[in-house]
């Protein structure tokens, strides 16, 4: 699965880099890059709750399907395109034509490996993700500033395409049905959990969205393009091996008393970012931010694991991911904004705002997580 998903993944690791360096060389505009990737960015993930509900009830075979050749199509058109509204607007189509990859492949580790594996499923799954976010921005970069800009968009067209393909193939793909609801079980949004988690994601989207346009802002305006690349590369690759460390851990440190346990940390490693330049320091900043990170997200989708109901499989990571999404892209659309006429440092101090903020009602909520630990304790 995982490797029939990578060329996918790669492709969403170098959608937002393209988008940004394609609007920005047509526009010659920071903030217009900002609003249609962040344009992009919010429609994507407006829908993608609706996505996760439909692959529940119709398994993955025809949303893979519909939205793979159609994500395909709309990023050669994007290619096409010139002018400020219009390159808005179809960036916004290209965020509602994104195919349901990852979403599709969540669901299926939990019947895919017995129960004492899954957090190592889950980790070296979340390292392919990531790797795709290290090699993503770094080829998106490359492309952008060679000879041949327009090469990015299409070579994303292609793996897009490829990745598609490869994991809607599958057998296990197709022989995989969606979980059977409880009868007068809890629903997903009843769950008080699953309610603090979707808050909590309001905060950690928007400071990511405004950390996401932080980097290549910061690196246009010190004249060092290429940095964004690295920022992100450097920032990935070292959240992959966070994950795999946190896979590695004893199954006797509960996901959320771990997940609380790194989210402190997590929080801590953003607030360099306002205080420093694209460089050395800046590197190891990120690659702080990227190792801790790594470990939160492996905790982090096995407590959104042990936390939903039966039958949610894709929809609870759906709606979760429709809602960081979201305000990571409205992070984006301002942030774009913040960095032209203020400063990238300003949008870094959004970031670690953000993430204290969300520490903070993780910490208030614990009533509603903590029962599930000790549920999962006695299984």
């Amino acid at each position: 699965m995982m490797l029939a998903a990578f060329p996918a993944r790669l492709a969403y690791g170098m959608v937002s880099l393209d988008i940004f360096f394609k609007v920005k060389d047509d526009t010659h505009s920071i903030t217009i890059a900002g609003l249609a990737a962040g344009a992009s960015g919010i429609v994507g993930s407006l829908s993608t709750g609706m996505r996760a509900a439909v692959i529940d009830r119709l398994g993955l075979k025809i949303p893979l399907r519909v939205f793979v050749p159609a994500y395909a199509v709309a990023l050669a058109s994007l290619d096409l395109c010139h002018g400020a509204r219009l390159l808005i607007i179809f960036s916004a189509l290209l965020g509602l034509t994104a195919p349901p990859i990852n979403l599709s492949v969540r669901p299926m580790w939990r019947t895919a490996v017995p129960e004492e594996q899954y957090r190592t499923a889950i980790a070296i799954d979340t390292a392919s993700m990531n790797l795709g976010v290290v090699l993503g921005p770094a080829l998106a970069t490359t492309l952008a500033l060679s000879g041949h800009p327009a090469s990015g968009l299409l070579t994303t067209a292609i793996l897009i395409l490829i990745g598609g393909i490869a994991l809607s193939s599958l057998k296990f793909t197709k022989q995989w049905r969606p979980e059977q609801r409880e009868a007068g079980g809890q629903t997903l949004f009843r769950t008080a959990g699953f309610r603090l988690l979707l808050a909590e994601g309001v905060l950690i989207g928007y400071g990511t969205g405004n950390f996401q346009i932080g980097i290549p802002a910061i690196s246009s305006l010190h004249n060092e393009p290429r940095f964004a690349g690295l920022a992100f590369g450097t920032t990935a690759a070292l959240s992959i091996l966070g994950s795999l460390v946190a896979g590695s851990l004893g199954r006797q440190i509960a996901p959320v008393a771990g997940f609380r346990a790194i989210y402190a940390f997590w929080f801590l490693s953003t607030v360099p970012m306002a205080f420093v330049n694209p460089g050395w320091a800046f590197l190891l900043v990120l690659a702080l931010f990227g190792f801790i990170g790594g470990a939160e997200q492996v905790f982090y989708l096995e407590q959104l694991e042990v936390i939903r109901p039966q039958g949610s499989a894709a929809a609870a990571i759906g709606w979760i991911w429709t809602v960081e999404g979201s305000f990571a892209a409205i992070g984006q659309s301002t942030g774009g904004f913040f960095s032209q006429h203020f400063s990238p440092h300003f949008c870094f101090a959004i970031t670690g705002a953000t993430f204290a903020l969300g520490f903070v009602l993780i910490m208030v909520g614990q009533r509603w997580l903590k029962p599930f630990d000790r549920e999962r304790a006695t299984d």
